[in-house]
């Protein structure tokens, strides 16, 4: 179960990758993309978001998931190399999980 589940939010996480990969540089520059540091710095000091997950995607895009356990919000990142972030998603309640539910039935 717990591969499935991984399986499925890697699958969901490239199409946004390549959702973002493949828009037209004219909309990119209307999503929010800036350098790194900046959407970092950005991301830390309006949310207290910091890094909990990182990826490899296509053409050498990093992709970054920032969260905050103090106010719940989350953004994905999508990191071309040549260093410019463009915010993908966002979003709030965010809660780290560390392993997978125990399923439902008898107690192990």
């Amino acid at each position: 179960m717990k591969s499935a589940t991984m399986g499925m939010i890697a699958a969901i996480l490239t199409l946004l990758i390549f959702a973002a990969l493949s828009l037209p540089a004219e909309a990119q520059t209307l999503r929010h993309c800036a350098p790194r540091a900046d959407v970092i710095e950005r991301l830390a000091a309006m949310y207290g978001e910091t890094r909990q997950a990182i990826g490899l995607g296509a053409n050498g895009a990093i992709m970054e998931v920032f969260a905050s356990d103090g106010t719940g919000t989350w953004t994905i990142t999508v990191t071309m190399p040549n260093g410019i972030s463009c915010l993908v998603a966002s979003g709030d309640t965010f809660k780290a999980i560390d392993a997978d539910p125990a399923p439902e039935g008898d107690a192990l």
